[in-house]
C-alpha cells in the first residue's frame, strides 16, 4: 500500500526527521489560507500516488497567497497518469542548494533491507542505477543488528556529503530505518533530501509502501489508504479477501496460491497466451469466495478464456468446483472455462466440472496448451 507525500513525511517527522512547513488543502481557499498563515513562498504539489507530477504541471511554486489560490485550483481539476487530484500539500519553499536520494529497500536477493544513497537526488532513481549505477552507494543491513551508525557514515562519505553534515545526515539515515521498521515497509526514501542554502538537511519530499500482508499490525495506515489507486475490482478483490491484479492479456486465471500462480501465468506465457490477471483464492477457499472471484475475473471484457490451476490441500477440489458452478448460475457467459483439479477431492471436483461441461485437464501444461487454444478460437 502506498502512502502519499503528506502522509510519508508526516511519520518522518515523528521519528525526528526534518520536513518542510507545510499542511494540506483540499480546495483553493484552503490554500490560499495556509500560503497566508505562512506569508512566504509555498510550493502547491499535487498529491497523486504516480511519478511524474511535475512534469505533468502538478508542482507549482507561488510566490503569494493568490498565486496558492490560483494554482491550487488549477492543479485540484487535474488528472495525472489516470488519477484525479483530490488533495494539495502546501509547502514553504525552500532554497535548495543541492539534492541527494536517500532510500531503503526490502533487496530479495540479498535477503535483507538495504539502503540506497546517491548523490544524484531529485530524479528517478531506477534512471541512475541503469545509466550511472556507479553513482548509488549501497549498504546492507542485517536484521540481527539494525542499520549502525558507520555504515550511515559511510554512505555519507560515498556520496560526498559535506563533513559538517555527515552526523546530522547520519541521524536521518538511523531514523528512516526506523520508520521502515515501525511501518514494516517495502520502500522508504526521502527523493530529494534538500541541502538548504543555510547548509541543512531536509526531507523535500518523502514515499513509503507499506506491506499489505502486514497492515493488521498497524491499523492507522490502513485508515490512510488511497481507494482512487486501486480499480473497481482489484478494491472490490482486497474487500473478499482476494489477491488480484489486472493485466493486459486474454486468459483469466484463478489459482490457489501466489507461487502456483506465478507459474500458471508463465506457463501460459510460455504456450503463447497472455494471462489476464493474477489472482489468488487462498488456502480454505469457500464456494461463496470462488463465486467471487470468477465474477471479479470475468467483469473484464478482455477475458476470452478462464484457467482455474487449483491444488488441493486446505482449499477442497469439489468445494472450488461448487463455487465455480454457483458462480456460472449467476455469471451468464459464453467465455471457455478450463479446470485442472489436483489434489484433495480432486476427483470429485473434475467430476463436478465435467458434469457441467467445462473442459478439465490433469495437468498444468495440458490445462494451459487447452486454454490458449480456446482463447484463440474465442477471438
Amino acid at each position: 500500500m502506498k502512502l502519499h507525500e503528506y502522509q510519508s513525511k508526516a511519520i518522518f517527522a515523528r521519528h525526528g526527521i526534518p520536513i518542510p512547513n507545510g499542511k494540506v488543502a483540499s480546495n483553493a481557499e484552503e490554500a490560499r489560507q495556509i500560503a497566508a498563515q505562512m506569508g512566504k513562498k509555498v510550493v502547491i504539489k499535487s498529491q497523486v500516488l504516480v511519478g511524474g507530477r511535475g512534469k505533468a504541471g502538478g508542482i507549482k511554486l507561488a510566490h503569494t497567497p493568490d498565486e496558492a489560490e490560483k494554482f491550487a485550483d488549477q492543479i485540484l481539476t487535474m488528472t495525472i497518469k489516470g488519477l484525479p487530484v483530490r488533495k494539495v500539500l502546501v509547502d514553504e519553499a525552500i532554497h535548495i542548494a543541492k539534492e541527494i536520494y536517500l532510500g531503503i529497500v526490502v533487496d530479495r536477493a540479498a535477503k535483507c533491507a538495504t539502503m540506497m544513497g546517491s548523490a544524484a537526488g531529485g530524479v528517478e532513481i531506477e534512471e541512475v542505477a541503469r545509466t550511472t549505477p556507479e553513482k548509488i552507494i549501497r549498504a546492507k543491513i542485517d536484521p540481527a543488528y539494525g542499520l549502525l551508525d558507520h555504515q550511515a557514515r559511510a554512505l555519507a562519505f560515498g556520496m560526498g556529503i559535506d563533513k559538517a553534515l555527515v552526523r546530522d545526515f547520519t541521524a536521518i539515515a538511523l531514523a528512516l530505518y526506523q520508520v521502515f521498521l515501525s511501518t514494516d515497509a517495502s520502500l522508504a526514501e526521502i527523493n530529494p533530501l534538500v541541502v538548504t542554502g543555510g547548509n541543512t538537511l531536509i526531507a523535500a519530499d518523502g514515499k513509503i509502501v507499506a506491506d499489505d500482508n502486514a497492515l493488521y499490525r498497524h491499523s492507522y495506515l490502513e485508515e490512510l489508504r488511497d481507494v482512487d489507486e486501486e480499480s473497481p475490482e482489484e478494491l472490490r478483490a482486497r474487500n473478499a479477501g482476494l489477491s488480484y491484479v489486472k493485466l493486459d492479456g486474454d486468459i483469466g486465471c484463478m489459482v490457489n496460491g501466489a507461487g502456483l500462480a506465478m507459474a500458471t501465468m508463465d506457463v501460459i506465457k510460455f504456450y503463447g497466451g497472455e494471462p489476464a490477471n493474477f489472482l489468488d483464492i487462498g488456502g480454505g477457499a469457500k464456494a461463496d469466495k470462488v463465486k467471487t472471484a470468477l465474477d471479479i475475473i470475468l467483469s473484464d471484457p478482455n477475458v476470452k478464456c478462464v484457467l482455474f490451476n487449483i491444488f488441493g490441500g486446505i482449499t477442497r477440489g469439489d468445494e472450488v468446483a461448487r463455487g465455480i458452478v454457483d458462480g456460472l448460475k449467476e455469471v451468464r457467459t459464453r467465455v471457455p472455462m478450463v479446470a485442472r483439479i489436483v489434489g484433495t477431492n480432486a476427483e470429485e471436483g473434475r467430476k463436478i466440472l465435467a458434469d457441467a461441461n467445462m473442459i478439465t485437464a490433469e495437468t498444468l501444461e495440458e490445462g494451459a496448451q487447452k486454454a490458449v487454444a480456446a482463447a484463440r478460437q474465442v477471438r
